[in-house]
């Protein structure tokens, strides 16, 4: 429940204070100087056209009845006495009091007027204003505060409260500085409650309340009371349409990943499959005669293949763990130029039908990474390279020093990515307009999630003359903290 109050109670005494100061005021301005015949009637006429423009209209004319008396106790003969020498005098007295009346009656409806085609002006605003703000931003508590609080002010309101039970977010409570006490006995004050519906639904209720004794609410206040309510009923309806919304594209979103990792995995676990059955198949076979040569070559095969499916599932678990956010990284200081080495040592098959050139730069530091890890963030990414490289094309991996660390590239000459792709290739399962091969979609992936692990940056870039590099850059980082049974056992160790 979201609850504005107004401030303390001055608006209801200033016109009463006003019909009593401003006559005593023109008593003592009128008696402190010579004024004239005339002087003392003006005074008071202006003080009761002040207190009518302060207060309204009875305030007015009880600054007229202050003024009469005071116009008769002070200036008209017998002075500081009730009574009334000339009977012109009195004539006098009773043109002034009716002139000074009708007046502030007048000034004061004419100010009122005034006023209420203001509010109107102002409610007509209010409810373009809310509603524009409802179009262009989405409902919370602090759009609806703002509507109340212009709500109190507007229309002479002491309190405003919203109740949306089934909305969290306008479930809350606020007041505006000075809150006024609560009246302890007395009159009910005037109010009224004004349903917010959606459809044939009442979601909530807009309650808005005059402190006692004040004006009812009129037809006006009403029409804009409920203006406003039917306007944040539709917002909270299209709130609701839009989480309904959501969750729909979230499901759809599941159902695709769900059936792009169907179809990935069936494939790339079909493919390896098919190679180990047909080379132990062959093996089997007791009708055919193979050299040593062949069953070696047949072996090799089923065990390319097998490293093959293994890297396959440790990417579908990996990518899940990323997900999850629970990617573990066991950080040792590595000479990088090593997992450089060993991964193309392991990638010879794969890489047998292409020109393979690996530049490592001299004084390359060793960083601390989890070098399993990054063994495989590299491999998906040379596997990559060769997937879309095309036969005896140049495949380049490159490794040099990068300000506080190093920086990985790897590129190949393949139809390259376009530039509006390049961050859509590390989402699971994108395949590029320009992708070539059968791949999972998954090696990016994980290497990003890999090289984030580890506080880096990877990046694809354009290749002068056509093709793609892949661009890792590391920090040297920083060892893991050991537990402190492991930091004392080592003291006790360096001590003895």
């Amino acid at each position: 429940m979201l609850r504005v109050t107004t401030g303390t109670g001055w608006g209801r005494a200033r016109g009463p204070t006003a019909a009593l100061l401003l006559p005593l005021l023109a008593t003592a301005i009128g008696t402190g100087l010579n004024l004239g015949p005339f002087g003392p009637p003006s005074l008071y006429l202006l003080a009761v056209v002040a207190t009518a423009a302060i207060g309204g209209m009875w305030s007015g004319v009880a600054a007229a009845a202050v003024s009469f008396v005071g116009l008769n106790y002070f200036f008209t003969p017998p002075v500081h006495t009730l009574r009334v020498g000339k009977p012109q005098d009195l004539v006098a007295l009773l043109v002034f009091l009716g002139v000074a009346t009708i007046v502030g009656a007048l000034l004061a409806r004419a100010l009122e007027e005034r006023a209420r085609v203001e509010r109107r002006e102002e409610a007509l605003r209010l409810v373009n204003r809310f509603s524009t703000r409802l179009l262009s931003t989405e409902l919370s508590g602090q759009v609806v505060h703002d509507v109340a609080s212009t709500l109190v002010t507007l229309i002479d309101l002491e309190t405003c409260t919203v109740d949306v039970p089934e909305v969290p977010a306008l479930s809350a409570s606020s007041s505006a500085a000075f809150p006024r006490p609560p009246a302890v006995g007395g009159p009910r004050p005037p109010s009224i409650v004004v349903p917010i519906v959606a459809g044939n639904v009442q979601l909530g209720t807009l309650r808005a309340e005059r402190r006692p004794g004040e004006r009812l609410f009129s037809e006006a206040d009403e029409r804009l009371l409920q203006a406003l309510a039917g306007q944040l009923g539709l917002a909270i309806e299209r709130r609701r349409f839009d989480t309904e919304a959501r969750q729909a594209r979230t499901g759809a979103e599941i159902s695709e990943i769900r059936a792009a990792l169907f179809s990935s995995v069936t494939h790339d676990l079909r493919t390896p499959l098919a190679s180990i059955k047909a080379g132990i198949t062959g093996l089997m076979d007791q009708h055919v005669g193979y050299n040593e040569e062949e069953r070696n070559e047949l072996l090799s095969t089923v065990l390319e293949e097998t490293d093959r499916l293994n890297r396959l599932l440790d990417n579908i678990l990996n990518l899940a763990r990323a997900r999850a956010g629970d990617v573990a990284i066991e950080k040792e200081l590595t000479p990088f130029e090593d997992v450089v080495e060993t991964v193309l040592a392991r990638l010879r098959g794969i890489l047998a039908p292409f020109k393979v050139r690996a530049m490592i730069r001299e004084r390359l530091p060793a960083v601390w990474v989890d070098s399993v890890k990054m063994d495989q963030a590299l491999t998906n990414i040379i596997e990559n390279a060769a997937r879309h490289s095309p036969p005896g094309g140049e495949i380049l991996v490159a490794a040099s020093p990068w300000h506080e660390g190093i920086q990985v590239r790897v590129a190949d000459r393949g139809p390259g990515i376009p530039e509006d792709e390049r961050e859509a290739v590390f989402e699971p399962f994108y395949r590029g307009r320009r992708s070539v091969g059968t791949g999972s979609g998954l090696g990016l992936a994980i290497a990003r999630a890999v090289v984030q692990a580890h506080d880096g940056h990877i990046r694809v870039e354009g290749v002068p003359g056509g093709g793609t590099a892949v661009v890792i850059e590391l920090p040297v980082g920083e060892p893991p903290e050991r537990p402190q049974q492991e930091r004392e056992a080592g003291w006790a160790e360096e001590i003895l």
